[in-house]
C-alpha cells in the first residue's frame, strides 16, 4: 500500500445509501446514480479485501469448484445470501476520521463522534484498518412529503410556547423519521426546535449503526453447556468460516448483474468521492482537495511544494545556478558588516545552501542544524611570535558566521524571485528567437541588455523595448502562429501602432536627422568614462527639412509642422523605451531621490497637531536611505495617502542640474544657427521623454520602497515573535529548565477588584484542568487595625495547601488586576504559602515561597471565546477558560502560540504591522514558529495521542498541515505507537505503513524524537537526540572511543545487542562525560579529508546530545516588564500617554481640597488642592461634582503602580506638552504650516462656533469620521456622545451596529438651563423622550443593540451581503423547486436596517422588505414585533394576506 492509498479521497456509500446529499450552505441537493437498495457498488474497496493469502486461495477454490456447496433451492440460497450480507454489514466496524466527522457534522449536527481511545481500540482489535464510510438511512425509510403550495406555506409549524417542541411533533400517520431534505420544505422549516436537554434529533438515528449481532443464541438452541459448546465449535466450526468466500462470489455476481442492467448504478461502481458530496470550499478548508492530496503523496517538503508551485516546470541550467548564487550574494552582502575579503566565501556558502535547498530539498531548519559547517568561514590567521614561548602555535583559527537562520529564509525567498526572473527572461528569449526565425534581423540593444538585466524592472524595460521596437514583427508572428499572444507577447496598444506608422513612413527620416540614436544618447549618459558618441547636425534647419518632399507623407503628415511634431514625439518615445536610459534615470532616483509629503484639503482639516499623522504633514526632502531606516514612518505616510489626507511624492534632487547634464550629452558641439535650431528640438524631445520617465520611475521607486519597508516591518515582527517563542516553561524552584510547572491561575477580568468575582483554574503539569471556581473577597485582614480576613482567603489558602502549585499566574483586562496581584502577594507573604518541596544541592528537602507572576494574556484573550475553548471546556465560563489559557502559557508558551493557527496575526508584535498584508505577516510569523519548534523538537508519540502537542507538527521541518495530518493518520493505522525513527518510512517486515517518504523523512527525522526506554531491546538512544540518523555511526564511534573499546569489543557488543548497543552501554555505565575527553578536531579533519564532509559543528552537537538528549535550549521564562504590564492593563504606550498630556478624566470623589479622578484607560489619580483652580479660597465641591468629565493635564505618571497626579488649572490645561519634531533645516515646511494655521484661525473666527463639553464619560469632542475611527476597534453596541453640527441644542450619538456600520442618532435637547448645559429632556426621532443621557443609552441605544444581536444570532440570518443572500435563495429554490425560503441580512447603507429576502418558489421573483430595528422591537411594514419569532410569523401572515389579496 502506498502513501497515496491512505488519503481519504473516496467515500463509499453504505449499502442502504440514499441517492441525495444536501448542502446546507448553498441549498443544493446533489443527485447520484439511482441504485438498488442494499447493495454496495464499490467492489474494489479495501474493507472487502481478505487478511492473508490463505483466504484468497480459499476464495479461488470455492469459485473453481474445489469446495462443493450444498445444492439448495434457489429461494433458500437467495435467503441465506441476504442473511450473510446483513450479518456482514452489521458486524462491519465502520469508522470515520476527524475530518469526515467535521464535514458531516455541518450537515448532520447531531452526529456523535467516537473518542480517540475508541478508535485506537477498535483498530487494534479489528486487526486491519476499515474503510471510512459515509452512511445514511434507507431511502424507503425516508418520508417524502409533498411540497406545500404558496397558500399553505404559512401553516402553523411555529406554535405557541405552550405547544409541543417542534422536534417532537409528528403527524398521527407518520412512523418514519423525517429526512434531511424535509428540513427546508418551506419558509417555516421548524424555526424553533428544542435543541436543549441532549435529546437526539430523529435524523441522527438514520446515521447511527445498529448494534453488533451476538451469537449467543446458538448455545440456547443446542442445549449444551459452555464447555461442550466450545468443543463443538472447535471440531465443527461455527458455520460461518467460509462466509467471506461466499460473500465474494455473491458480490461478483451482483456486480455482473448491475453491469448487465442498463439502469444499474454505474456511479456507485466507480465510487463516490468526497468532492461529489461536499462543496469545494468545505474541502479546501479541510485541506481535502485533490491538490491537497497530491501534496500529501508527493515526497517533497510541503512548504517547498506550495512555494515552488508556479515554477515547478522550470529547471535551471548549471550556468543559471552559478548566476543565482552570485545574484543572491550581491543582495545579501550589503546587509552584512563583514570586513573586506568575505565576498567569495559568502558566494560559496550561498551556492552550497542553494544546492541543499534545490537539489537535496532540505528545508531551512535541517540546513541550519545539520549543515552548519557550511555556513561558517574558518581561516588560519598568523600569530605574532612570542619570544617567551618559542613552541607556541604559528596560526590560530578564526571563524566567521556567514549566514544565520533569517538569512537562510531570505535565500529561500530570493530563490523564488530568481526563478521568476529566469522564467521571464526565458520567455523573452523565446519570443526573440521566434522573431528571428520569422525574419532575419539582429537587435544589438536587446542582445546586450537582456543578459545584464538583474531585476524585474530591468527585464520589464527590455520587454517594453522589444514590443515597441518590433511591434509589426510581433503582429506577423502572432498571425503565423494563429494566436494573438506568443510566449510573452501581447497585442500592441494604439499608441505603439501610432509610432509604428511613423517608423514605416517618410517622417522617420526626420527622426534620424536628430543626429544621434536614443541608444547612443543613453550610452553617453550611462558611461561617464566610456567612449562618447557625438551628435551630427543635418545641413538644413529642422523646419526646412520637415517641409521638404522627402519628409512630408500625406495624408497623415501633410505639413512640415505635423511632421516635426511627429518626429519629436517618436524620438522622445525611443528615449523613453530605451532600457539604458531607464537604467540611468532609475539609478539617479535611488541615489538622489527624496520623499516629500503634501497635505490635502481633507488633511488640512482632519490632521491637527494632536493627530498621529501630524509628524509628517509638512515633511520634505527625506532621503530614500533615511526613510528605509524608518519603515514604519513611510508605511504610515502611505496609509495616510490611502485615506486621502496627504500626497506622498518622490522627486529627484537637483533635477535641473541633472537635466543640463543630459542636454550636454544629446546636443551637438557645432556652433551655427542650424546647430542651435536642432539643439532646441533635441532639448524639447528630451524634455518630453523626461516628463514620462519621471512619472514612471517615481511610481516604481515608490512601490519598491513600500515593498522594502513592508519586508523590514515583517522582519521586526518575526524577531519579536521569536523572542516570545524563545521561552522555556516557567521553571519551578529546584527543577531543571524545561520542567512543566503546576499552575494556579486567577483573573478578575475587567471587573472591579473586591466587588466582582475572581475566577480561578488549577492546571496539572499534564495540562488537565482538575479544579476551577470563583472567589470574591480575597482581602487580607490587618490584626493591628482589627480587620478580619476576607471571606475567601481561607478557601484560597486551603486550595494552595492542598494542590501545592509551583506558581500563581495572574492577569486581566483592567488596572484592577494590579490590585489583585498585590493582594495575592500579600496573602502569600502573610500566610507563608509555599510551593512543592524539592531537594537542594546538598540533598536536603526544602520549599520556597510561592511566586505570583503577571502573565502575558495575548493568547488567553483569543482563547476564551474560541471554538477550541468551547470544545475543550464546554461548561466553563469565558473567564475560567481565560485562566486555563494563562496557566498553559506558563506551562509552554510555544504550544499556546501554535494552537492559534492563523489567528496568530491578531496578536500585535509591532504597532506598524497593521500596515502589512496579512499573508506577508503570516509568512514571517510561520518561519519564526518553524525555527523554534525545530529547535525544541516534538515527541512524536506524545503528538500522536495529544492534539495539543500535535499542533506543533505542521511546523516540523519537511512537514506542513497536510503531511502532519497524514503522519498522524498512518501512525494510528500502525497501532498508535512509534518505536524507532526508521519506522516512519515504513517497515514491510513488521507490516508498518510508511508515514512519510525518504526525502521528507530526511528533513524531519532528527526533529521528531522518541523517548528512550532502556527495557526495550529495539530502542535506540540516539532516537531521543538531535542527532540525525545519517550521523548515528558517528555517534556510535564517539561512544566507542569514549569507552575505549577496540574493534573486537565493538563487534561482539553489536552482534549481541544490536547497532545501538555501544551507546546503550555508555548510558547504562553512566560514562557520558567521557565524550568530553575526545578531540573532535581530529575527527572533523579525517571526515573532511576522507569523505569530503564538513562535520565539526555536527560533532559538537553529538557530544552534547550524548550527555543530555534534547536539552532545553530556550531561554528562561521571561517575566513581563513594567512597560509591557502597563500596556497590557491600560492599552497605552509611551507614545500614546505621557506626562504633560491633556486627557479627559472622570471625577470619582470630590473633597474640599482634593479630587480623585479616573481615566478611561483605568489609571487613577489625585488632583491636589494647589492644582484644582487658581482660586484657593473656593472649595473644590463648589467647582466640580462627582462623575463629571473634565480635561486634566498629567503632571506625574507612575507606570508601575498605575497612578498619576493631575492638574485642572486652566493655564495648565491650555498648554499641553507637544512632542517636538526634531528635523534638520529644510526637512519641514514651516512656511506652509504657518499659512495653514492662519487659514484655520480665520475659518474659526468666521464660523464662531464654540466647542461643547458635556459632563459624561462617553462624551468625546469628535466629528463623524473621528467617532467612527474611535469605534472601529470597539465591539458592536459601543457608542460615543459627541457635539452635533445642527447647533447647540442638539447632540449626536454614534453607535457601532456591526463591523464598519455605524448609526448616527440626532438627539434634540429641550429644557436647557443654559447654552452649554445638556437638556432636561432628550428627544430622539420625535417620539422617544428620555430624562438624561444614561437613560437614553440604556433604553434606546443598548435596547437596539440587543435587538441587532438577536437578529444576527437567529438561524435565518445570513452573514453575507444582500446579493449573496439572494444567490443562496436562488440556489436553494433551484434545488428544491416546489419550496420557498427566506433569510435576513444586514443593510450596510442604512445602519439599523436589515433586509428580509424571500423567494416563494423556483420561478417566483426575488423580493426583499426592510426590517427596522427600534428600541425593544422590530418594525416591518409599519407593524411592530417584540422578538424574532413574532417577526417571522408576522412576515408569513403579511405575505399570505398579500397573496390572497392578489387572487381576489
Amino acid at each position: 500500500m502506498s502513501a497515496r492509498d491512505l488519503i481519504s479521497g473516496e467515500a463509499e456509500l453504505d449499502p442502504d445509501e440514499d441517492d441525495e446529499s444536501f448542502d446546507e450552505e448553498t441549498g443544493e441537493v446533489k443527485r447520484k446514480s439511482n441504485g438498488v437498495n442494499g447493495v454496495n457498488g464499490h467492489m474494489d474497496d479495501s474493507s472487502e479485501e481478505e487478511d492473508d493469502d490463505e483466504d484468497e486461495e480459499a476464495a479461488r477454490e470455492v469459485q473453481e469448484g474445489f469446495i462443493v456447496e450444498d445444492e439448495d433451492e434457489p429461494e433458500e440460497r437467495e435467503r441465506r445470501r441476504r442473511e450473510r450480507k446483513k450479518r456482514r454489514r452489521e458486524q462491519e466496524d465502520e469508522q470515520l476520521d476527524d475530518e469526515d466527522f467535521d464535514l458531516i457534522g455541518e450537515v448532520v449536527p447531531g452526529l456523535e463522534r467516537p473518542t480517540q481511545s475508541e478508535i485506537v481500540a477498535e483498530n487494534l482489535i479489528g486487526g486491519k484498518p476499515k474503510l471510512k464510510r459515509l452512511k445514511r438511512g434507507h431511502r424507503e425509510d425516508r418520508e417524502v412529503r409533498k411540497s406545500q403550495a404558496v397558500d399553505d406555506i404559512f401553516d402553523s409549524e411555529e406554535e405557541d410556547d405552550t405547544g409541543r417542541p417542534y422536534s417532537n411533533q409528528r403527524a398521527p400517520n407518520r412512523t418514519e423519521p423525517r429526512s434531511l431534505v424535509d428540513e427546508f420544505a418551506d419558509f417555516i422549516e421548524e424555526d424553533y426546535s428544542d435543541k436543549e436537554g441532549g435529546q437526539e434529533d430523529d435524523d441522527d438515528s438514520d446515521v447511527k449503526r445498529g448494534p453488533r449481532v451476538s451469537y449467543g443464541g446458538v448455545q440456547d438452541a443446542t442445549g449444551l453447556d459452555e464447555t461442550a459448546l466450545e468443543d463443538m465449535k472447535e471440531a465443527f466450526g461455527t458455520g460461518y468460516e467460509y462466509d467471506w468466500a461466499l460473500d465474494l462470489q455473491d458480490m461478483e455476481e451482483e456486480k455482473e448483474r448491475w453491469r448487465n442492467d442498463p439502469d444499474g448504478p454505474e456511479g456507485l461502481i466507480k465510487g463516490i468521492e468526497l468532492k461529489d458530496v461536499f462543496e469545494p470550499s468545505q474541502l479546501a478548508e479541510r485541506l481535502l482537495t485533490d491538490e491537497d492530496n497530491e501534496i500529501r503523496a508527493t515526497d517533497e517538503p510541503e512548504r517547498f511544494q506550495i512555494a515552488r508551485k508556479p515554477y515547478k516546470d522550470l529547471i535551471l541550467t548549471e550556468e543559471q545556478f552559478k548566476e543565482e548564487s552570485v545574484w543572491i550574494s550581491n543582495l545579501i552582502l550589503p546587509k552584512k558588516s563583514f570586513r573586506a575579503g568575505y565576498r567569495e566565501p559568502l558566494q560559496k556558502a550561498v551556492a552550497k545552501v542553494l544546492e541543499f535547498m534545490v537539489i537535496d530539498e532540505y528545508e531551512v531548519p535541517f540546513i541550519f542544524q545539520h549543515r552548519k559547517d557550511y555556513l561558517i568561514h574558518a581561516e588560519k590567521v598568523p600569530v605574532t611570535p612570542d619570544p617567551s614561548n618559542p613552541t607556541g602555535p604559528e596560526f590560530m583559527i578564526t571563524a566567521q558566521k556567514l549566514l544565520n537562520q533569517s538569512d537562510l529564509w531570505e535565500i529561500c525567498d530570493l530563490d523564488l524571485r530568481f526563478r521568476a526572473l529566469i522564467e521571464k527572461r526565458n520567455a523573452l528569449e523565446k519570443t526573440y528567437d521566434n522573431l528571428q526565425s520569422l525574419s532575419d534581423f539582429k537587435d544589438g540593444v536587446f542582445e546586450e541588455m537582456l543578459p545584464s538585466a538583474v531585476t524585474m524592472e530591468e527585464l520589464q524595460d527590455v520587454q517594453d523595448y522589444l514590443h515597441f521596437q518590433h511591434a509589426s514583427r510581433l503582429i506577423d508572428l502572432a498571425a503565423v502562429n494563429a494566436s494573438s499572444t506568443v510566449g510573452s507577447q501581447r497585442r500592441p496598444g494604439a499608441s505603439k501602432m501610432l509610432f509604428e506608422r511613423i517608423r514605416n513612413s517618410k517622417v522617420y527620416q526626420l527622426v534620424r536627422a536628430f543626429g544621434i540614436s536614443a541608444d547612443a544618447f543613453a550610452q553617453n549618459a550611462l558611461n561617464k568614462e566610456g567612449r562618447r558618441q557625438f551628435t551630427e547636425d543635418p545641413t538644413e534647419r529642422p523646419d526646412d527639412l520637415a517641409d521638404s518632399e522627402s519628409i512630408i507623407d500625406p495624408p497623415n503628415y501633410s505639413t512640415g509642422s505635423q511632421c516635426l511634431r511627429a518626429a519629436k514625439a517618436m524620438f522622445a518615445e525611443e528615449i523613453v523605451m530605451s532600457p539604458k536610459m531607464r537604467k540611468v534615470i532609475r539609478q539617479t532616483y535611488y541615489l538622489d531621490g527624496v520623499i516629500e509629503c503634501f497635505r490635502t484639503e481633507k488633511g488640512l482639516r482632519k490632521v491637527d497637531d494632536l493627530h498621529p499623522y501630524y509628524e509628517f504633514k509638512y515633511l520634505r526632502n527625506q532621503q530614500l536611505a533615511d526613510m528605509a531606516r524608518q519603515p514604519d514612518l513611510f508605511l504610515r505616510m502611505l496609509r495616510a495617502e490611502e485615506e486621502g489626507l496627504v500626497e506622498v511624492k518622490i522627486r529627484m534632487q537637483n533635477y535641473e542640474s541633472f537635466k543640463r547634464k543630459l542636454y550636454s550629452e544629446i546636443e551637438s558641439d557645432n556652433v551655427s544657427e542650424i546647430a542651435d535650431a536642432w539643439n532646441r528640438e533635441r532639448r524639447e524631445a528630451l524634455d518630453m521623454a523626461l516628463l514620462k520617465l519621471d512619472k514612471m520611475m517615481a511610481k516604481g521607486v515608490k512601490e519598491n520602497m513600500k515593498t522594502e519597508c513592508e519586508n523590514r516591518v515583517a522582519g521586526i515582527c518575526r524577531d519579536e515573535f521569536i523572542k516570545r517563542l524563545d521561552q522555556a516553561p516557567y521553571k519551578p524552584k529546584g527543577m531543571i529548565l524545561g520542567t512543566t510547572p503546576r499552575v494556579l491561575a486567577l483573573s478578575n477580568g475587567s471587573g472591579a477588584f473586591g466587588r466582582e468575582a475572581i475566577c480561578w483554574a488549577w492546571v496539572e503539569e499534564d495540562g488537565r484542568v482538575l479544579e476551577n471556581g470563583k472567589f470574591t473577597d480575597l482581602v487580607v485582614g490587618d490584626p493591628e487595625r482589627g480587620t478580619d480576613d476576607g471571606a475567601d482567603v481561607k478557601a484560597f489558602t486551603d486550595l494552595v495547601d492542598r494542590r501545592k502549585p509551583d506558581v500563581i499566574g495572574v492577569s486581566g483586562f483592567s488596572t484592577d488586576t494590579r490590585k489583585l496581584y498585590r493582594q495575592l502577594e500579600d496573602i502569600v507573604e502573610r500566610k507563608d504559602l509555599r510551593g512543592g518541596p524539592y531537594e537542594d544541592e546538598d540533598g536536603n528537602e526544602r520549599s520556597d515561597k510561592l511566586e505570583v507572576v503577571i502573565v502575558n494574556d495575548e493568547v488567553a484573550r483569543l482563547y476564551q471565546t474560541s471554538q477550541r475553548a468551547t470544545m475543550e471546556h464546554p461548561g466553563f465560563a469565558p473567564l475560567t477558560k481565560y485562566c486555563v489559557a494563562l496557566a498553559k502559557y506558563l506551562q509552554n508558551p510555544m504550544k499556546e502560540y501554535a494552537s492559534l493557527g492563523r489567528d496568530i496575526v491578531s496578536i500585535t508584535f509591532d504597532p506598524s504591522q497593521r500596515y502589512l498584508p496579512q499573508d506577508k505577516l503570516m509568512k514571517q510569523l510561520e518561519t519564526a514558529m518553524v525555527d523554534m519548534v525545530n529547535l525544541v523538537g516534538v515527541d512524536i508519540n506524545e503528538a500522536a495521542n495529544d492534539l495539543y502537542t500535535a499542533n506543533l507538527l505542521p511546523y516540523i521541518c519537511g512537514l506542513g498541515p497536510r503531511k502532519a495530518s497524514q503522519l498522524l493518520k498512518v501512525i494510528n493505522l500502525n497501532g498508535g505507537l512509534v518505536g524507532t525513527r526508521a519506522e516512519l518510512v515504513g517497515d514491510a517486515d513488521q507490516q508498518r505503513l510508511g508515514a512519510v517518504g525518504p526525502r521528507v523523512w530526511n528533513n524531519c527525522a532528527s526533529f521528531l524524537y522518541i523517548e528512550f526506554e532502556p527495557t526495550e531491546q529495539d530502542a535506540d538512544y540516539l532516537d531521543n537526540t538531535r542527532v540525525h540518523p545519517e550521523d548515528y555511526e558517528l555517534g556510535r564511534k564517539m561512544a566507542a572511543d569514549a569507552l575505549e573499546l577496540d574493534e573486537e569489543d565493538i563487534e561482539a557488543e553489536t552482534q549481541e545487542n544490536g547497532l545501538g548497543a555501544i551507546v546503550r552501554k555508555l548510558i547504562k555505565d553512566d560514562q557520558q562525560e567521557k565524550v568530553n575527553d575526545l578531540i573532535l578536531e581530529e575527527y572533523a579533519e579525517q571526515l573532511e579529508k576522507n569523505f569530503n564532509q564538513r562535520k565539526r559543528a555536527t560533532l559538537e552537537t553529538i557530544r552534547a546530545e550524548l550527555q543530555q538528549p534534547y536539552e532545553e535550549l530556550r531561554n528562561n521564562f521571561t517575566l513581563l516588564s513594567t512597560e509591557e504590564i502597563f500596556t497590557m492593563f491600560t492599552g497605552e504606550t509611551r507614545d500614546t500617554l505621557y506626562e504633560g498630556m491633556v486627557v479627559p478624566v472622570s471625577t470619582k470623589r470630590v473633597g474640599d481640597d482634593f479630587i480623585d479622578v479616573r481615566m478611561d484607560c483605568g489609571i487613577e489619580g489625585t488632583v491636589p488642592a494647589t492644582e484644582i483652580s487658581n482660586r484657593p479660597e473656593v472649595s473644590a465641591k463648589q467647582l466640580f461634582s462627582m462623575h463629571q468629565t473634565v480635561q486634566a493635564k498629567i503632571l506625574y505618571l507612575n507606570r508601575k503602580t498605575l497612578v498619576a497626579n493631575f492638574s485642572l488649572r486652566e493655564e495648565m490645561v491650555r498648554d499641553p506638552y507637544r512632542k517636538e519634531n526634531f528635523r534638520m533645516p529644510g526637512e519641514w515646511d514651516d512656511e506652509q504650516e504657518r499659512k495653514d494655521k492662519d487659514s484655520m484661525l480665520e475659518k474659526n473666527d468666521i464660523s464662531g462656533r464654540t466647542q461643547r463639553v458635556i459632563k459624561h464619560p462617553l462624551f468625546k469632542p469628535f466629528n463623524t469620521a473621528q467617532a467612527q475611527e474611535y469605534l472601529g476597534s470597539q465591539g458592536p453596541g459601543d457608542l460615543v456622545i459627541r457635539p452635533s453640527s445642527k447647533g447647540p441644542d442638539h447632540l449626536a450619538v454614534t453607535w457601532k451596529v456591526s463591523d464598519n456600520i455605524y448609526q448616527h442618532i440626532d438627539v434634540l435637547e429641550l429644557d436647557k438651563a443654559s447654552q452649554f448645559s445638556s437638556g432636561g429632556t432628550l428627544k430622539v426621532g420625535g417620539k422617544h423622550n428620555y430624562s438624561d443621557l444614561d437613560e437614553l443609552i440604556v433604553n434606546h441605544v443598548k435596547a437596539m443593540a440587543k435587538k441587532v444581536d438577536e437578529m444576527m444570532g437567529h438561524e435565518k440570518y445570513q452573514k453575507g451581503s444582500r446579493t449573496e443572500t439572494e444567490h443562496w435563495l436562488s440556489t436553494y429554490t433551484q434545488a428544491n423547486p416546489k419550496r420557498s425560503a427566506y433569510a435576513f441580512c444586514i443593510d450596510p447603507k442604512h445602519p439599523g436596517y436589515f433586509f428580509l429576502c424571500f423567494k416563494a418558489g423556483q420561478h417566483a421573483k426575488l423580493q426583499n422588505w426592510s426590517v427596522k430595528v427600534v428600541p425593544q422591537a422590530f418594525e416591518l411594514q409599519k407593524h411592530m414585533y417584540p422578538d424574532m419569532r413574532a417577526l417571522c410569523n408576522g412576515f408569513k401572515l403579511l405575505f399570505t394576506n398579500m397573496q390572497n389579496g392578489r387572487r381576489h
